[in-house]
Formats: structure tokens, sequence, C-alpha cells
């Protein structure tokens, strides 16, 4: 065969397998991506799960799968993998026929947040790198990374102006002499409170359930504003991330001594946009999953002024609530407000977020509030 002939047959095969590799290489594949959990909490970490098949006779020399992903979740290094930038992360793949790879990723989950992976761009190409196919592939993955909760003791509650009968005393300071069942035994229960013979026929660690003087509902409300004539733009987001782990943490702590909770916020969610943000008081396990839930989409961003969100409680004529409000300030206006919640049998607390520059300063520079 002369030399013309060989070229002539060598470049028709070239040509023919490009064209056969970009026609269908990318049929039959199957690609998949999901999270081991639905959510985890800030600072922990998460496996990525990515499933890949090539459910056909003709194998796929190399496949290239493209991704924009959040900064805020950090990947760890691992071979066959490329994060640029922290946000584009590819991943590369060869496939024989009727191949089914799966690869797994760690995660770090840096901030809190509702992470969506919507959409992924695949590239295959043929042997010899001439020609190259491309499609995007729908997913719907997302996960959840819940606030960092902390110790209630590193929280700055208000605990010097606690005075009388109201539910953000009662629920740091419980009767002993009140008691109304059993519950699990956590970490904070002194020993002094366990239950033995329930302990006993259980064969779980159990603890005597101390009851309060009165039946306690604690709705927190977290103000996004940082300052009365802020515009739309929170300026200080740190501000408000920590008064969301306040909130969570509050939450967690509280609900697990049997107090019902509530949450409400004059910001919005990822999916309900200019909508504030009210959940209503209740007492179980499923209830702080949703309040955590909330809080992971909450957006830093105002839907409504404080003094509305305000303004449409005391429309309601709610009344036997006990406030925690976390905010940064409190206006005239707001003063106001919070006297007429009072007079309507409601009790009322502060918890203040400091600028940055303020964090080492004393509790007891907390700015003055008087209604009265």
């Amino acid at each position: 065969m002369s030399i013309q002939w060989f070229i002539f047959v060598a470049a028709f095969i070239i040509i023919l397998q490009g064209f056969i590799f970009k026609k269908y290489g990318l049929k039959k594949i199957r690609y998949t991506r999901y999270f081991n959990v639905p959510a985890v909490f800030e600072g922990q970490e998460v496996e990525m799960v990515e499933v890949i098949s090539n459910e056909k006779l003709l194998p796929v020399p190399w496949l290239r799968v493209e991704s924009k992903i959040s900064a805020f979740l950090q990947f760890q290094k691992q071979f066959n993998l490329d994060i640029q930038h922290q946000q584009f992360h590819k991943s590369l793949f060869s496939l024989t026929s009727y191949m089914r790879i799966t690869r797994r990723h760690r995660i770090k989950c840096l901030k809190r947040g509702c992470y969506y992976l919507n959409s992924v761009a695949m590239t295959c190409g043929d042997l010899f790198g001439f020609q190259d196919a491309s499609r995007v592939f729908s997913l719907d993955a997302q996960l959840l990374v819940y606030p960092k909760l902390m110790r209630v003791e590193d929280i700055p509650l208000p605990y010097h102006s606690w005075q009388g009968d109201v539910t953000v005393r009662r629920w740091i300071v419980d009767d002993p002499f009140m008691v109304s069942g059993v519950r699990e035994y956590t970490y904070s229960d002194p020993l002094n409170r366990i239950n033995w013979k329930a302990t006993a026929r259980t064969g779980k660690l159990k603890v005597h359930n101390l009851d309060f003087t009165a039946n306690p509902r604690l709705m927190i409300y977290l103000n996004v504003d940082i300052s009365e004539n802020m515009w739309d733009a929170v300026t200080e987001p740190e501000r408000i991330e920590k008064g969301i782990s306040y909130t969570a943490s509050i939450a967690q702590y509280a609900i697990s001594r049997g107090i019902e909770v509530g949450f409400g916020s004059n910001g919005y969610l990822i999916d309900q946009k200019d909508e504030p943000v009210r959940i209503q008081p209740r007492c179980s396990s499923e209830h702080l999953v949703s309040i955590f839930e909330t809080l992971s989409k909450l957006i830093i961003a105002r839907s409504v002024t404080f003094f509305t969100f305000l303004e449409q409680d005391l429309a309601k004529g709610v009344t036997g609530m006990d406030f925690l409000i976390i905010t940064s300030y409190v206006s005239e206006r707001m003063r106001g407000q919070i006297k007429r919640l009072e007079e309507y049998g409601n009790a009322v607390e502060f918890l203040w977020l400091h600028r940055q520059q303020d964090i080492g300063g004393s509790r007891d520079e907390e700015p003055e509030f008087n209604v009265s």
C-alpha cells in the first residue's frame, strides 16, 4: 500500500471516529450527584458523591464534568479533581463499555446557608482530541448548612435585667421542686437529676424533667437592620450572622428543656423573597429542625423594617408571649411599640449585637433601654 493510501485511510478513520464520538459519546451517559447527609452544622464536613455510568458498548476515552460550586464549600484536594478559585469544580473520567464509577469528595462547610447544585456541564472527546461534544445535565442536589451552635454561657444574655417571672429567666433557672415526668439525659444535666428507676426500666439514661411556674412560650426575634436609617443592603452581615448563631443556640437549649420556642425576623427566606419570617412557638425535635432549616435559608436583607414587623404583632393583639429581641439598636418608634407589647401582657428582653470592635467590652456597656 502506498503512503498516499495509508494517509487517506488514516485520515478517514480519524474523521470517522471523531464523528462517532461526537454523535454518540454522550448517549446513555448517566450522572447523579448527591450529599451523604441532607444537612450539617457550620464547620463540619460532608461527603459529596458523584456517580457516572456508561450504559452503551462504545467506550468514552475522556469525559470532563464541570460545575460551579460556592466558595464556602471547601473541597479537599484529590486525584482527578481540579478546583479553580474555589468555585469551579472539574472531574475527569475515562469510561469503558458499561462501566460505572462512584467518586466521593470530602467537603468542609465554611458558612451557614442553603446550597443548590442544579446542573453540570459534561464534555467528552475522541481518541485524538480533534472532536468533542458537550451537554448540560440537570441535577437536584441540595445541602443545608445550619448555623454554628454556641454554648449558652458564651452568649451575652441579659442576666442583669432579668426581673420578674419571665421565660427568659425561667429557661435558664428552672424550678427544682416541680417535676413533670422524665426525658433523655443531656451532657449539661447534673447527676442528681438522674431518674434511676426510669433508667433501669428503659435501658437508657433518663433524668427528671423539671417544670416551670407557668407555661413558657419564647419568641426569638432577629432584627437584620444595623440601624434605623439603613438602606436595603446590610453593611455588617457578620454581625447578623452572629445573631443567627445566637438564635440557633438559644432555641436548641430552650427546646431541650421543654420550652415552646418560635422565631421571627424581618429578613426573608431564599425561596420566599420580600416576606418576613415567622414560626409559631412549639416544642419538639422536629420543630427545632424546622428552625435550623429556616435559619439556613435566611437571607440577610430587609423584607420590611423592624418597626413594621413589630406593628404586625400589635395588629394581631399578641399576648402572653415572652420576647427575646436580638438587635443592634432600638429606635424611639420601636420603644413605643415594645411598651405596647408589654401592656398587652408580654415580656420583652434584649440581646444586643455589638460591632466587631466592641466585642471586647463588658456586658454592662449595652445600650440603655427603658420603656417606662
